[in-house]
């Protein structure tokens, strides 16, 4: 007979914090926090930075919340190390996190009233491709679109933030996209196997394992070789010298991710080069837009 454990206050208490995805959820405060800098500097208005960052910051958590809610079942069938599935959260207090994550929204909102409206505007439009994500398009081969256009309202949703709209904003968008599906790759690999026994048609099961890792790595350095284009044809002016050493780093990052992961190894190594591949794409985008307002 199977003895179920009592679960103590701390088990919960972990458990309602994994809803939550603290990883993803702290790079995007990573990444956030670096592009609201970048858009608020030389004039620093600690006050508007703040709010910046955390409006973002309650939006991504409601995000995640209502994606663990949205995904009990798939998880308790094939993720065991889920907190639902651990029996850290039981599957009826999974409504709880559901109304976390509805509650996580309206503290979006309050925060962002101060802030232009702008700023409002843009973060319901990432908060409604997430959500919709959330609610069905993670299994479709929509999921990649979704994550590109999703990724280049972070710095655009930073600078209208702050209040400053530069007109090289707009090449945010192609160089988000690239980056925007070489992370929705990155971050569907790790579920690949789940995914496709289970009858989803993500884009990364469509593309396989290997198909996935050579597109992921492909776009991350496309994303690189658009930048370094920009500035060369002077559509997009900005400083050689924090431009270069980016385009640098970004291939060597690329260039070890080629070296010491893919199909061949182990898929426990998979989470690490997710981060991996996020913080490549937070340092090119990021060193990118430092080139291009210093």
């Amino acid at each position: 007979m199977e003895i179920v454990r009592k679960r103590r206050v701390s088990d919960i208490l972990l458990g309602f914090f994994l809803l939550s995805h603290p990883g993803p959820v702290f790079i995007h405060i990573i990444g956030v926090s670096i592009f609201t800098l970048l858009a608020a500097r030389p004039r620093l208005v600690w006050s508007t930075v703040l709010l910046v960052i955390a409006a973002h910051t309650a939006m991504q958590i409601s995000i995640a919340m209502i994606n663990d809610y949205c995904d009990r079942r798939l998880d308790a069938a094939g993720k065991p190390e889920k907190p639902i599935p651990r029996g850290l959260v039981h599957p009826r207090e999974a409504l709880v996190a559901l109304v976390a994550g509805l509650f996580m929204i309206v503290l979006m909102v309050l925060l962002l009233l101060p802030l232009p409206p702008l700023a409002l505007l843009v973060s319901l439009l990432y908060l409604t491709l997430a959500q919709a994500y959330n609610l069905g398009l993670k299994s479709t081969p929509l999921s990649g679109i979704v994550f590109a256009l999703a990724m280049p309202l972070i710095p655009l949703y930073a600078f209208v933030g702050v209040g400053r709209v530069l007109p090289f904003l707009l090449w945010l968008v192609p160089v988000g996209f690239l980056l925007g599906v070489a992370l929705n790759l990155a971050n569907a690999l790790e579920d690949l196997e789940e995914d496709q026994a289970f009858g989803a048609r993500t884009l990364a099961v469509i593309l396989g394992v290997r198909g996935s890792f050579f597109a992921c790595h492909l776009l991350i350095l496309a994303g690189a070789a658009l930048i370094a284009l920009l500035m060369l044809l002077h559509l997009v002016p900005a400083n050689p010298w924090i431009i270069l050493p980016i385009l640098v780093l970004t291939c060597i990052s690329a260039g070890g991710m080629i070296l010491f992961f893919g199909a061949k190894k182990p898929a426990s190594t998979r989470k690490f080069h997710f981060y991996l591949a996020a913080f490549t794409c937070i340092v090119l985008a990021g060193g990118w837009l430092l080139g291009v307002i210093i």
